[in-house]
């Protein structure tokens, strides 16, 4: 996490400092601070909060940083620079000689709407963690397009440096949660879906990446007769996956213990050699899945808004049919307010920022992702911004 340890110093002098005025758009204020950033083409925000010695942190912020933390290293270090804070400790510096992220194999999940890939070939990886498995198929099919979706933003940074050292052209990294991308694509698209060794979440069964509507989103962008391919060494996890599967009315499932791959990953290596079983799961879509209208608009349209809806807005979780809607954390902004909200799906949902300033309301960096489940909370939003 990109951060500086500074002392403690008067945060009104970032307003009238000439060298940020054009990278920081408003500042937000709550029991931490927020900044507003815009740089280099990108949107996000930086934290500013007191530590348990009285001291100043300025860190990332988690739901808004974009996938190239060099941007949000080299905001910290303007801000530091511009302020000539007294630095206590940092990891912004970054080696000189590290690769540069080779931008056109990072997609936005924006850039999944209404995407069409005609007659190219086309296969996920869900969750590539070192990047071994994604890289060894894309050496060995130049001709088909790899999509590798991976949440741990450190693992998509470091596939993005191979892709780099290994020229290769026809893998595409996504910084996101893969229930959601999948929402995203096209019915009949994928040849293959690869969820290998996914974390079993034992303890919280609802953040498994296996489920009833992933299993219905896999197979609708599966060609027929093409397949989604479990790999797991947990036991837990495998008759839970073959319980979903079978309650889906019509595919074919096939079950294969300790297959041998051309790749294997440093843990699976560990576990072979230690007798542990590993199993895959083969689930082949045998139907014609038909298109999806995804065509929805997420713009805040006749908000009528007044300062007091920080105290208006409920503190409870708002439970509706199929989705819900939680206030996180209010911040006051000049004119207006920034509020971190989660909201959508109860497996699996979005996490944002929600600029209200001089009644113009907005999503920092980006939209939702365009399910039906996030638009019916964006409606319901509406309402409760409409006071």
């Amino acid at each position: 996490m990109p951060h500086i340890k500074v002392k403690p110093f008067n945060l009104d002098t970032i307003e009238s400092s000439s060298q940020l005025t054009n990278i920081i758009k408003f500042r937000a204020k709550g029991d931490d601070e927020l900044l507003g950033i815009e740089y280099k083409g990108e949107e996000f925000l930086i934290n500013i909060k007191q530590d348990s010695h009285n001291n100043m942190v300025i860190k990332y912020d988690k739901v808004s940083r974009p996938l190239n933390v060099e941007l949000v290293k080299d905001v910290i270090a303007l801000i530091a620079d511009a302020l000539d804070l007294d630095i206590i400790s940092s990891n912004i510096y970054s080696n000189a000689n590290a690769h540069t992220l080779p931008s056109q194999y990072l997609k936005k999940i924006k850039d999944f709407e209404n995407i069409e890939f005609g007659d190219k070939k086309v296969a996920l990886e869900v969750g590539f963690g070192s990047g071994k498995h994604i890289l060894y198929q894309a050496n060995c099919n130049r001709d088909k397009l790899y999509i590798g979706i991976e949440i741990h933003t450190p693992s998509a940074t470091q596939l993005l440096k191979q892709i780099k050292i290994q020229e290769l052209d026809n893998i595409w990294v996504v910084n996101y949660d893969a229930r959601l991308l999948l929402e995203m694509l096209p019915s009949n698209a994928l040849e293959e879906i690869f969820v290998h060794f996914p974390v079993p979440w034992d303890k919280k069964p609802h953040r498994r990446v296996i489920s009833k509507s992933f299993l219905e989103e896999s197979i609708r962008v599966l060609k027929p007769s093409h397949r989604l391919e479990l790999r797991t060494d947990s036991d837990k996890y495998f008759w839970y996956s073959l319980e979903t599967f079978f309650d889906y009315p019509k595919i074919s499932v096939d079950v294969i213990k300790n297959r041998d791959l051309e790749v294997v990953s440093k843990y699976e290596a560990r576990w072979r050699r230690q007798n542990k079983d590993i199993y895959d799961v083969l689930v082949t879509s045998d139907e014609l899945s038909s298109d999806i209208d995804r065509d929805f608009n997420f713009t805040f349209n006749n908000i009528n808004f007044d300062i007091p809806l920080k105290d208006k807005l409920p503190k409870e979780s708002q439970i509706f049919d199929g989705y819900f809607i939680h206030f996180e954390r209010s911040y006051y902004i000049d004119n207006g307010l920034l509020i971190k909200i989660a909201f959508g799906s109860f497996d699996r949902p979005e996490h944002k920022y929600i600029l209200i300033e001089n009644n113009i309301v907005r999503y920092i960096s980006s939209s939702p992702v365009s399910t039906s489940t996030n638009y019916k909370a964006h409606q319901k939003l509406e309402e409760y911004f409409n006071v």
